[in-house]
C-alpha cells in the first residue's frame, strides 16, 4: 500500500515536471516583466536574423520573437482576438500587450492617436506602423521590427513578416511612431 502510493506521487511529480516544460516557451512570451530583457535562443535568433537581412546579435527581445513565432501564419479575421483568426488591430493589441505590457485600444482608428509620431527612419521594434488602405486613413496596423521590416495580420497571408518597402505596401504607409503611455484600458473599448 505504500509503495503504491509513493509510486503514484513519484508519477505525479514526474508528469508535472515534463507538462511544465512543455509549455515554456509560452509562459516566457505571456509571464514576467517585460522590462526584463529575455535573450531568445540561438535557433530563433538565426531564423529572424537570416529573414530581415541583420546580424543574429541584433535579435535581443526573446519574447518579441517568440510571441511573432507563435502567431505567425495565424490566418486573418476581422475581430479575430486568437489563434483560429487575427485582425492586424487584434494581433498589434496582444503582441503590445504580451511583450511589452502596453494595453491599446482595439481599433487601429483609436491605435493611432496614442502614437508619438515619428520620421520612418526613427522608428525602432515595437513601434506601431499604420497604411491607408482602400481609401482610408488608418485602415490597417503593424508593429515594426528592425531593418525596415515589420509584422502583422495580412488579410491575404495571415500573420507574418514583410518589409516596408515592398512595392505592393509602401505607397499605403502612412505614419509610424511609438507609443507614448502605457495605460491605455479606458480607450481600449
Amino acid at each position: 500500500m505504500i509503495s503504491t502510493r509513493y509510486t503514484r506521487l513519484i508519477f505525479v511529480f514526474a508528469a508535472a515536471i515534463l507538462l511544465s516544460a512543455c509549455h515554456s516557451k509560452k509562459l516566457t512570451v505571456r509571464n514576467g516583466d517585460p522590462r526584463n530583457m529575455v535573450k531568445p535562443d540561438r535557433d530563433m535568433a538565426d531564423k529572424y536574423a537570416t529573414l530581415m537581412g541583420v546580424d543574429r546579435s541584433n535579435i535581443q527581445n526573446g519574447r518579441l520573437y517568440s510571441f511573432i513565432d507563435e502567431w505567425y501564419g495565424t490566418t486573418y479575421r476581422f475581430g479575430g482576438l486568437d489563434k483560429n483568426g487575427v485582425d492586424c488591430s487584434g494581433l498589434t493589441l496582444l503582441l503590445e500587450q504580451q511583450v511589452y505590457g502596453i494595453t491599446l485600444p482595439r481599433m487601429t482608428s483609436k491605435q493611432v492617436l496614442v502614437i508619438k509620431r515619428k520620421y520612418e527612419e526613427e522608428l525602432q521594434e515595437g513601434d506601431l506602423v499604420f497604411f491607408d488602405f482602400d481609401g482610408k486613413q488608418f485602415s490597417h496596423v503593424g508593429v515594426y521590427l528592425q531593418n525596415g521590416y515589420f509584422v502583422h495580420a495580412s488579410t491575404r497571408k495571415g500573420v507574418m513578416i514583410a518589409r516596408l518597402h515592398d512595392n505592393g505596401i509602401y505607397k499605403f504607409f502612412s505614419r509610424g511612431g511609438s507609443v507614448t503611455d502605457s495605460t491605455y484600458s479606458s480607450q481600449a473599448n
